[in-house]
Parts: structure tokens; sequence; C-alpha cells
């Protein structure tokens, strides 16, 4: 079996004004979904985030990966590195969009899942996690400046402002009842400390004791807020995610709390694990295949985490269904999940896949029943989501110029509490 083409399509689907440290989501998230295709016939899918730096690299992988066998990875991984050089930061989203699509590929080819390849199915239903944003009111994408009055439950939360704890609860609860998600995630790093720090309690009040809760201030406080306030929510968090900078930050944290914390923002490659285990920064390394470089990259940091006692879960940005089939065929077969992963797909409403959206069971997705990840392509839905990147004329995302239409001026502080 050998590629004998490869189709690069951007993609733009629409995303409500969330609001994080760098600033606030555009109207709409960029994707890029990857098709190898065999002269025997199959197609292997990915997708990965988009922008037009790293459409120009996969455009250039063309060249390597065709001819390529897609069942011997290690040889195309090689004449990637090879071709691209030094430039590792964006081979590893090309090797990520290779790697998943010729599991498919391999998947296809043989009728089994994508997970058996990874070494076996160690659990058919894949939690994931409520993920809770601030945000401003609108919908994203076609709805971006206006809102749909008749919406209910969480159509209507998602269009909603969140910007105090009531409104944080009350995004919750429509998340939960909508999905039946059995963890809750708060993004925080967007108002000072002591706000999120309320948000958490109010969650930890209308929830009860048996729901646990994460708070990820994406590394904006300093080393002595994190403890201030991570002290404050001793007892309530089931891990605080990146409260600051560095593995010297995080690791003077850890030391000073009983709560767990977890990274993925200071441990975010091969080449940090050292560091890691040298400074011990952190307990739960949240991978995201998209910037590990694939699913069997992943699952080499899972054995890492298994050896040096690291928990080990997944970090989300904005996908559709081909990136989330990925992420839970990873989530099946990772021997070691320790905590329920993270996932944004309640927040788009579009899909690019056969069958319509996922559907979520008391918080969890069911591992896809057929072969390879087990989606195919909505070949209509795909050319609106690419008419839509033609449309809106993004091609990189840039939370900071997004949020200065909110706020004129406003700049992106690496530390800021």
């Amino acid at each position: 079996m050998r590629i004998v083409e490869m189709h690069v399509t951007p993609i733009a689907l629409g995303d409500p004004p969330l609001l994080n440290s760098a600033g606030l989501h555009a109207p709409y998230c960029l994707r890029t979904v990857v098709e190898l295709v065999t002269d025997t016939g199959l197609t292997g899918l990915a997708e990965v985030p988009g922008s037009a730096a790293i459409n120009v690299k996969l455009e250039a992988a063309r060249a390597v990966a065709v001819g390529c066998d897609p069942l011997n990875w290690h040889a195309l991984r090689a004449a990637l590195r090879s071709y691209f050089g030094t430039d590792q930061r964006a081979l590893v989203q090309v090797e990520s969009a290779l790697d998943v699509a010729c599991l498919d590929l391999a998947g296809k080819q043989f009728n089994v899942p994508v997970a058996t390849l990874l070494g076996g199915i160690m659990r058919d239903r894949v939690p994931y996690s409520a993920y809770l944003f601030y945000k401003y009111e609108g919908a994203g994408g076609e709805l971006a400046f206006g809102t749909d009055a008749r919406a209910t439950g969480w159509d209507a939360a998602r269009q909603r402002a969140a910007l105090d704890p009531a409104g944080i609860v009350a995004q919750a609860q429509a998340m939960v009842k909508e999905f039946g998600f059995q963890s809750i995630k708060l993004k925080g790093g967007c108002f000072e400390p002591a706000q999120e720090v309320a948000a958490i309690k109010a969650l930890r009040e209308a929830f009860g004791p048996d729901v646990p809760l994460r708070l990820d201030p994406n590394a904006l406080w300093t080393v002595e807020t994190s403890i201030a306030f991570g002290r404050e929510l001793e007892g309530v968090l089931e891990y605080l995610e990146d409260p600051c900078r560095t593995q010297e930050g995080m690791a003077a944290v850890r030391r000073a709390l009983k709560t767990p914390l977890a990274t993925n923002m200071c441990t975010t490659s091969f080449d940090d694990l050292p560091g890691s285990t040298r400074h011990g920064s952190e307990d739960i390394i949240l991978t995201d295949h998209h910037f590990w470089g694939g699913l069997h990259a992943s699952m080499e940091l899972a054995a890492h985490c298994r050896i040096f006692s690291r928990g080990v879960s997944m970090h989300s940005n904005n996908h559709a269904g081909i990136s989330l089939a990925a992420m839970t065929h990873l989530g099946a077969a990772m021997p070691n999940l320790s905590y329920a992963l993270d996932t944004h797909y309640p927040w788009q409403s579009e899909e690019i896949i056969v069958g319509g959206r996922f559907k979520f069971e008391d918080g969890c997705v069911v591992l896809p029943k057929g072969p390879g990840l087990g989606v195919d392509l909505d070949r209509a839905a795909l050319a609106r989501a690419h008419a839509a990147w033609l449309r809106c004329g993004l091609r990189e995302r840039n939370d900071e110029v997004e949020m200065q239409k909110k706020v004129p001026g406003w700049k992106f502080a690496a530390t800021r509490w």
C-alpha cells in the first residue's frame, strides 16, 4: 500500500467569544483537514489546528508523504524529519496529522479500530470534562453579532454572557444537564484571582463535593499568588492547572500545596521531560496529540508518565469530529489515563463528519465502532466549512487582536497577577 494523494483543506467553524489569558476567541476557529489516499482506494483522515503557516508546511509535506507506505510510520517520520530539518515547531503538527491519517488507513486496511493499533482497548467509553469559559454575549460564526432569543437550555447558555460566578454556575448547570459531564473545569486567567476563586467556590456549593473541579489560570499568576490562592482552594480542586510559568515556578508551588498540579504549558514536548523530572514541576501532564506529534507519541508520553509517577490526561483546543475521534481512540487505549479529558466540543455547533455531531452519554464518548477512526467526511459540510474559511478572512489565530475590539489597547501580559 502506497500513498498516492494528499489533500489539505483549511476550514473555519463558528466559535463564541470565549475569554482566556491571551484575549478573546474570534467568531471562527480555524482547523485544517488532511486526507491521505492510497493506491488501494482507502482514505485516511486527520485534523489539526489551522493556520496559514502550518498549511504551508502540510502542503510541503506532500512531497515526502506521496509514495510512502502508511503502514511504516517510523520510516515516514524519519523522512519528514530529514526534510524539515531543525524546524521542529512546524514539524510536530505535520507529524501529528500524518500519524493520525496513517493510523486511520491502517485501521481500515486491517478492519480494526485505531485504539487496537495503539495497544488495545482499555475502555470503550472515554470520559470528558465540562469546560467552562468566561465569555461575552454571542454565539460565534454566522451568529457572531446576534443571538437567537428563542434558544433554551445549553443553546442559550452558549450564547449569553457569563462574566461572574452566578453566570459561570448557570453555564455549568446547562452544560452538565445537556452532556452529563461528571467533572468541571473553568478556564481562568481572565479576571483577578479572587473573582475566579469565588466562581470555583460557587461551583462547589452548586454541585457538591462529589463533582471534581479544576481551575486553569493559564500561567497568569505569580508563584506567590499561586500559593496563596492555591491554599484557599485546597480540598476544593481535583487539580490546579498551570497557575504560573516555568517548571521551576510550578515546582515551587507544588512543594507548597497539597493540591495536585497539572500542565500543558510548562511541559509541552519530549525535550521538556528531563526538566519535569528534575524539578518535580507537576503531578499530571495533559497531552495534546496535535502538539506532541500524534497518537503514537502521546502513547510514548503515557509510558513516561507511568514510569515517573505522573498522571496523564488530555488538553483540548477548538476541534471538530475528526480530532474528537482521535482523542477518544487515544483515551480508550491509554492504560494509565488518570482523569477525564478536556474538550471544547460543546462550544461548536457545526460538524464535518457523516452523521453529524458526536453524542455524549453521561459525559463520555463511546468509542466509534468502525475501522480506523470510525468517522468519514461529509463532503458537503467540508465544502461549507472551507467556504467559511475563504469568506471569513482569518488565517492565524490572534486572541489579542480580537480582545482589542472589546477593550481598546488591551495587551497580553505573560504574568498578570
